[in-house]
């Protein structure tokens, strides 16, 4: 084994003249023009000379013969150099400039390198015409000899045209190689080191795998190694380890891949103490080594294997292949032996790597599934085909050799030299070959995709192929084929699969394998489980055991809990340790980041003793102490608090001996025990306890130490509250990373609104891959419905993810140079900023890359925002009565009642009818045969139960008076023979009758103490849940009824509601039509609702859409109800009231004097018109009482009531006048 390396012992670094000089030279200008080469020249006067930056000499730059991507310009800059920049121009005066290019580079004229950012080969912005300069950074400086500009797009009105210039400094460092025979060792100044930080710079290259680099190690074990395994670098370092093992330092760290190509390759390795950085060309990785020493102990050298100080050229020349390459070769024909080989590197799992034809068929050589496999197909033996395959997981983009010969009667195959594992197999024919090989591609007759990859030392009949006599058109002939070039790109290299998630690649991309990870997503960033049991009870779990991640895609990993969800206050519950082995399951962040976050924490210990003291006096010297989560010793127990050198005994005066603050410090040979909780959250959780005092002979301590319980997440309800059209919150900005996610909670009753914005963009506008893409979510259901929603925004180098509700969701794919990391260098504003409409609602729970934002201190130093989530309706809900919801406005709230039976602006107002002698009114369910339901019924009363439900619970309620019966009030018919019946017997008393299967006759419920029919008003709950059934009537107690056990629990296909009487056709109970049904209800109904439904308020509301019809005469009535009245809401107790203006001091005195004169006379003028008041009401009472007209609404008479019904008709007689009025205006 032989390596070659290139080290500079020392920090290799251009040669400038002082440090602090820029590396701003330019490296084109003074060239001669025998520095530039090119494919081709236009002309006289296009040559490559010409292409210096605001040069006019010749035809004003370098334009080639033909226009296309085969085209380059080159640039010997003389010796190596760093560039760290290009800027270009087009052709002087003219229509010919380069708008798109490409960047290789090279030491050596050869093997070729192309520029590379952010894990792509890079496409470089170029000129627009022909005179302006446009600059490009390089995000990486490169160091290197030859430097050539490759154009992919042009002016598609002219040609290809260019003027450069380079931009950089001289570059020098010692050069040794190394064949793997010899040792080079560096000599430190004392015999011995004991080092706490060094620094270590090499650079080097290889066309090699595996070989040591560097090694040094001491007397004690130590040593530090930096080698090549399979073109991976692993650096190895022990700073030492105990003599018995109990202590093991040795820590190995990989990075980087395809180092063998030949190219440089800079190192760095910094170590403090355990701190190390290890840096591949720009990516550092940082780690801490195993063990507990600081000092890396070394002998007076460190090793290195060398013998020349200069750099051999590799003589091998690669091929890259596209998908669309192939590369045709000469070879021998009519030979009798057929012989390949060839070396490859690839991702794809199949490409056809060579075909060739015989005099009597043809062979394919190729890669299928990993595996190296040849095809042979005889036409003389009818289309006979044979196979034979070697070797496996050959994609791994290592270079791998191929070795295939045909001779005589048999076959044989070789994979990477292995003679041992060699493939033969006998063949049916006498090879002849044809002489014409296609490598990578080019054939039809392939049934295998063409290679995508490298190839080199390609033999033809044993004799290696000229491919420099190919490039210049000698032999053969190539397509798309980029000769003396690797572009082989390691999409895992670094790795861009987080929380360890596995990354395997094609060609083209990667992909991340996320398993038992605890994340999800392109780059399993996104977390998979909640971040703490509140989120999971509100998606409606039970108590139980959960992951839980609370810092999300954060650094800490999801850990199980115990989440109790039946109390009023979640609580999360450690899973239970050993005390020799306290929480061995959780990290001391992880608990942190659960302690931090909670409400209160909580963990039981107990102390059980028996001559075994606790903690002594409060003065003297504790026996037994515990440390909590800072590692700090505390010296109070559970029951007590911090400071405070007491049990809870000691607390509550009394303990076994008043003379001691624990019953334990009394010393008895009785069993005693201190017990309680700890509860100061920022000690806990007790990770160790030290029991002093078990010395004494006959002394005896059990000791019990809980789990840790903490609950609520002050986090999760973090709020604020957007109260003002131009209110906003704003956040400094915080550093872009390769993925970036926000997610956020919010609810609103406002259909428009600005979230987020970044700068005047709004948040849901991102930047992926340089372009600005949009991304939307529609929901089903509508978003200002004054319930939480979350939204949940990732974007990453593959994708960007816009999530709704954990259901709904829209990707954008990035493109494939998009590897950047997002940039928000800007402000972040919650709400709008730039003149938008700000979002109007409540928004909790913000979080950014894993980091909770404190919105509720944020908000309280900003006007328009306020802290938690306030405003109209958390406070005034109450207000909207009978199940009307209640809608934020900016300038007050309204109470929605579209889905309730009620109307008014708090949903108070009574809606009912006054039904004559045969009205009915009909409700029909919508059958659920997959009929769209119209947008406009869907939120008005009358849409609310799925058509043809199938039910085990329902509420039926409504109101009525009347002074006729019998009669029918609600009917509730099926398409089965299920149904509910309410009427009204001869006598006038209720009957409830249940029919749902099961049962000969219907289950009747009747209430006879009660006449029904006296014209009073009555209201009527009927309440049923699987076979227990609830009645509530008017103020009596409620009644428990059961169903019998062989009655069905199911309403089946519920298909219409009837009101008043029954117009049906089908099997109906005939005892309601014999009884019921004629001549049909008279009075009035009002209130009526099942379930969500209300079908009197569908019908007597013509703006409302429903399945609804009337027969009859139906008249609008309140049915003698009252309206309830609600009090104003003053501007003093408004939460969002925010005033119109500011006002100066001077104002401010003169509204001050204004108001206070303003009161003074209001003041005056309320007395005035009450003592006006007073007067009339005194003189209205006395003309009254004398013509004895006096009205009162107290329940005189009551006493001589026969019942409460009575009672009630004698307090309020102005009932049927008002049913009665009611008709008189409906009628004028």
């Amino acid at each position: 084994m032989w390596l070659q390396l290139a080290w500079s012992l020392v920090l290799a670094s251009s040669a400038a003249s002082s440090a602090s000089r820029r590396c701003e030279d330019s490296l084109a200008t003074p060239l001669p023009y025998s520095s530039f080469s090119s494919s081709s020249v236009y002309g006289r006067g296009y040559g490559a000379g010409y292409a210096k930056l605001n040069r006019k000499q010749g035809a004003g730059g370098w334009s080639p013969l033909d226009t296309d991507r085969y085209q380059w310009l080159q640039v010997d800059l003389g010796s190596r150099k760093q560039v760290v920049a290009i800027a270009t121009q087009g052709r002087y005066s003219s229509s010919d400039w380069t708008s798109k290019y490409r960047l290789l580079y090279s030491d050596a004229q050869r093997n070729w390198r192309p520029y590379l950012q952010d894990g792509n080969i890079w496409t470089f912005e170029g000129n627009r015409n022909s005179e302006d300069v446009v600059r490009q950074e390089l995000q990486h400086a490169i160091l290197t000899r030859y430097i050539r500009f490759i154009p992919l797009e042009w002016n598609k009105d002219g040609r290809i045209g260019v003027r450069l210039e380079l931009y950089g400094c001289s570059y020098w460092a010692d050069v040794i190689s190394f064949d793997g025979t010899g040792i080079i060792s560096y000599r430190f100044r004392s015999k011995k080191m004991k080092i706490v930080k060094d620094v270590i710079t090499l650079k080097f290259r290889t066309t090699v795998r595996d070989g040591v680099l560097l090694h040094g190690e001491g007397q004690q074990g130590d040593y530090i190694s930096l080698e090549l395994s399979r073109a991976r670098l692993l650096l190895s370092i022990n700073l030492g380890s105990s003599e018995y093992g109990s202590i093991q330092g040795h820590t190995t760290v990989a990075s980087g891949s395809l180092l063998d190509d030949d190219h440089w390759h800079s190192v760095v390795i910094e170590r403090y103490r355990r701190n190390i950085n290890f840096t591949l060309d720009h990516h550092t990785k940082h780690f801490r080594t195993n063990g507990e020493f600081d000092h890396l102990d070394l002998d007076y050298e460190v090793k290195s294997r060398n013998l020349t100080f200069s750099c051999v050229e590799s003589s091998s020349s690669p091929v890259f292949f596209n998908s669309t390459s192939f590369l045709q070769l000469p070879g021998q024909s009519n030979g009798d032996t057929l012989s390949v080989s060839l070396s490859f590197r690839t991702w794809n799992p199949s490409g056809l790597l060579m075909f060739t034809e015989l005099a009597d068929g043809w062979v394919e050589l190729g890669l299928v599934e990993g595996k190296v496999t040849v095809y042979m197909n005889v036409t003389q033996k009818k289309n006979t085909r044979i196979e034979i395959s070697s070797g496996s997981s050959l994609n791994d983009g290592q270079w791998h050799s191929v070795h295939l010969n045909a001779l005589e009667n048999h076959a044989m195959l070789t994979v990477d030299g292995d003679e041992a594992s060699t493939v033969r197999t006998a063949i049916p024919i006498q090879v002849q070959t044809g002489g014409v090989y296609f490598f990578g591609g080019g054939d039809s007759r392939s049934l295998q995709r063409s290679f995508q990859g490298c190839m080199q030392m390609i033999h033809i009949d044993d004799h290696l192929v000229d491919l420099r006599a190919v490039e210049q058109g000698l032999i053969g002939t190539f397509e798309n084929v980029t000769l003396d070039m690797c572009a082989i790109i390691d999409r895992c290299v670094p790795n861009h699969c987080e929380h360890g998630g596995e990354c395997s690649q094609t060609w083209d991309t990667f992909s991340c394998n996320c398993s038992g990870t605890g994340y999800t997503g392109a780059t399993c960033h996104s977390p998979l489980y909640q971040q703490s049991c509140e989120e999971y009870e509100l998606q409606g779990q039970s108590s139980g055991a959960y992951w839980i991640d609370p810092d999300g895609s954060g650094p800490i990993a999801p850990f199980r809990v115990h989440c109790d969800m039946t109390g009023q206050m979640l609580k999360v519950t450690f899973l239970r340790f050993s005390l020799q082995l306290l929480f061995p399951l959780f990290s001391p962040v992880q608990l942190w980041s659960v302690t931090s976050r909670a409400e209160s924490c909580e963990q039981f210990v107990a102390y059980a003793c028996r001559m075994s003291r606790l903690l002594n006096s409060p003065d003297g010297v504790p026996f037994t102490w515990w440390v909590g989560r800072a590692n700090e010793k505390h010296f109070y127990w559970g029951g007590s608090g911090p400071g405070i050198q007491k049990c809870a005994c000691g607390i509550e005066n009394n303990c076994t001996d008043p003379g001691h603050f624990c019953n334990c410090d009394a010393e008895l040979r009785a069993w005693k025990e201190d017990a309680g909780l700890l509860l100061y959250k920022d000690h806990l959780p007790v990770s160790q306890v030290v029991v002093g005092d078990t010395s004494k002979s006959g002394s005896e301590a059990k000791l019990t130490v809980g789990p840790l319980k903490c609950r609520g997440d002050r986090s999760y309800w973090n709020a604020a509250s957007f109260t003002s059209p131009a209110s906003s919150v704003h956040f400094q900005s915080f550093p872009g990373e390769t993925s970036t996610d926000i997610s956020f909670y919010f609810k609103t009753s406002s259909p428009h609104g600005v979230f987020l914005e970044r700068g005047s963009v709004v948040l849901l506008t991102l930047e992926v891959g340089g372009e600005l893409v949009q991304l939307s979510v529609h929901s089903p259901r509508p978003l200002n419905d004054d319930e939480w929603h979350r939204v949940q925004v990732e974007k990453n180098i593959k994708e960007a993810v816009l999530v709704l509700d954990g259901r709904h969701r829209e990707v954008r794919a990035a493109r494939t140079q998009a590897h950047a990391k997002l940039e928000l260098y800007t402000d972040l504003f919650l709400g709008a900023s730039s003149g938008q409409r700000s979002f109007l609602g409540c928004m909790r729970a913000l979080r950014i890359n894993g980091v909770i934002f404190d919105l509720e201190r944020r908000a309280a130093e900003t006007p328009g925002v306020s802290p938690g989530c306030q405003g109209h309706c958390s406070r005034y809900e109450m207000h909207c009565r009978n199940g009307g919801k209640c809608v934020e406005q900016y300038n007050g709230y309204s109470c929605d009642c579209s889905l309730t039976a009620y109307d008014g602006p708090f949903c108070t107002d009574d809606v009912g009818g006054y039904f004559e002698t045969g009205t009915l009114v009909r409700y029909d369910f919508l059958p659920d045969m997959g009929a769209p339901v119209p947008d406009e019924m869907k939120g008005s009363p009358g849409w609310g139960l799925s058509g043809e439900a199938n039910l085990t619970r329902e509420e039926l309620v409504f109101s009525f008076s009347t002074h006729s019966a019998p009669s029918i009030l609600v009917y509730i018919s099926s398409r089965t023979q299920d149904s509910l019946a309410v009427v009204l017997r001869q006598n006038g008393t209720l009957q409830i009758r249940y029919s749902l299967g099961g049962l000969m006759e219907p289950f009747t419920i009747d209430i006879d103490r009660r006449n029904m029919a006296n014209g009073q008003p009555h209201s009527v709950n009927i309440t049923r849940s699987f076979r227990e059934i609830r009645l509530q009537l008017d103020h009596y107690p409620l009644s428990t009824y059961t169903l019998p056990e062989t009655s069905d629990v199911h309403f089946n296909l519920v298909k219409s509601i009837f009101l008043g009487k029954v117009f049906e056709t089908g099997q109906i109970d005939p005892v309601l039509i014999e009884r019921y049904n004629t001549p049909g209800f008279v009075g009035c109904l009002s209130r009526v609702q099942f379930n969500s439904v209300a079908p009197l308020k569908a019908a007597l509301r013509s703006g409302m859409t429903a399945p609804v019809s009337t027969h009859g005469i139906l008249v609008p009535s309140n049915c003698g109800a009252s309206p309830l009245t609600i009090p104003p809401m003053s501007s003093a107790h408004d939460p969002w009231h925010s005033e119109t203006g500011t006002q100066t001091n001077k104002e401010k005195k003169r509204a001050d004097g204004v108001n206070r004169n303003s009161a003074i006379i209001g003041g005056i003028i309320s007395v005035v018109i009450f003592s006006v008041l007073c007067i009339l009401v005194f003189v209205v009472r006395h003309t009254f009482r004398h013509k004895g007209s006096y009205h009162t609404n107290e329940a005189k008479g009551a006493e001589s009531a026969d019942c409460a019904d009575a009672a009630i008709i004698v307090n309020d007689p102005a009932f049927t006048e008002t049913i009665d009025e009611s008709k008189r205006e409906w009628f004028i």
